[in-house]
């Protein structure tokens, strides 16, 4: 006799299985709440799908639950290997990596730098430009260490300001 499978059966299925399902799809999703819960949907939509599986005589319907799930992760897993997920808040980008918008930004940079104090430019080229430590700066500059820091704290205080005045957003 075939097994029918309706609404109430797949709710009884999750009712006595869906937590082990759940636990197990959270382990193998290092703990994504959210893909381990649609892994789960997705077993039980197969189970909806082919009710034959779920035959009793066929095996344990919650072995065939939890091999479907490792399946369904597994698949899922190679199909974000292939084509990894991208999560972004910012429209796609439509321009060409040609390297324009680089040295824009670096020449847009470099004259805010100008607008600065002497000793503000020497800190930031110090530590920004020539990627030094406050320690290294502070001995190429030949001023404490507390003073390279809390001239770099207002150079760059300066900086921002100059910025939004040649009109760079924040």
């Amino acid at each position: 006799m075939p097994l029918v499978v309706d609404d109430r059966l797949i709710r009884a299925l999750y009712a006595e299985h869906g937590a082990a399902l759940e636990s197990y799809a959270l382990g193998m999703t290092n703990g994504d709440l959210g893909r381990a819960q649609d892994a789960v949907q997705e077993v039980l939509v197969r189970a909806w799908r082919h009710p034959e599986s779920l035959d009793p005589q066929r095996g344990s319907t919650r072995g065939w639950l939890l091999r479907t799930l490792r399946n369904v992760l597994i698949d899922e897993w190679r199909a974000r290997s292939v084509r990894p997920e991208t999560i972004t808040d910012q429209p796609p980008e439509t321009g060409i990596a040609d390297g324009v918008d680089d040295a824009l930004q670096s020449w847009l940079v470099a004259e805010a730098v100008s607008h600065l104090s002497p000793a503000h430019q020497d800190v930031i080229r110090e530590c920004f430009f020539h990627g030094r430590s406050v320690a290294e700066a502070a001995a190429r500059l030949g001023v404490p260490p507390g003073t390279v820091k809390s001239r770099t704290h207002y150079a760059l205080r300066a900086l921002r300001v100059a910025l939004v005045e040649m009109g760079v957003t924040p």
